[in-house]
């Protein structure tokens, strides 16, 4: 099994830059109320090597540092870190080889995306933001069990149903959204939640206007 000691310099010095990114992007995810305690992870791919950088799996979101950041390669397996990667990372490993133009993934258990996928529901496309933002509704995948690469394999197969959807609400478990970067796919997380909560909003006053 390869270590990062086996690849260049240059993706050595990529890695540690993207470790940087994928700790303080985490913090994002904090700062607009899309997790609590350990849930949800951030990832992004390097374009030096098929490698990504993922969350640790069980680790507070105040003791992440850049160094407890876990290199996978895209089978998911481990090339660097001292903790073992998210429950995800099959999930992620899956996205990252089956749509190579994306390079970074975040899931989250945000409040209201996290109902509208409990119900199985696409969220509705009320807003010109959301045509802009996701090109429709944001779609509902299919129930996966979580721990393999099922979820990443939901998400790859829903998104091509709607090519221009940076998002998707794996049922029964919560948002996965995608992006150029990683900080892509923490935007399109947050908008996710944002229209998640409006267009609940809306449904209590009246009937949606698609």
């Amino acid at each position: 099994m390869a270590t990062l000691a086996d690849y260049s310099p240059e993706v050595r010095a990529e890695v540690k830059q993207v470790r940087e990114v994928v700790s303080t992007l985490h913090q994002q995810l904090i700062k607009w109320n899309l997790v609590v305690w350990t849930a949800g992870n951030v990832s992004q791919r390097l374009h030096s090597a098929d490698l990504f950088v993922i969350k640790p799996s069980g680790l507070r979101y105040e003791y992440l540092t850049p160094s407890s950041m876990v290199v996978c390669d895209l089978d998911g397996n481990v090339v660097d870190g001292a903790e073992a990667p998210s429950s995800d990372t099959a999930s992620h490993a899956y996205i990252y080889r089956h749509m190579p133009d994306v390079y970074g993934v975040v899931h989250t258990h945000s409040t209201y995306a996290t109902a509208w996928a409990a119900t199985g529901q696409n969220i509705p496309c009320g807003l010109t933001m959301m045509g802009d933002e996701f090109g429709g509704p944001v779609p509902v995948g299919p129930f996966r069990l979580i721990g393999s690469e099922a979820i990443g394999k939901g998400v790859v197969e829903t998104l091509k149903k709607y090519p221009k959807s940076p998002a998707v609400l794996m049922q029964n478990h919560g948002p996965f959204t995608i992006g150029k970067d990683a900080e892509g796919a923490v935007k399109a997380a947050a908008m996710t939640e944002e229209v998640a909560r409006t267009m609940w909003a809306a449904k209590q006053i009246g009937d949606i206007i698609p």
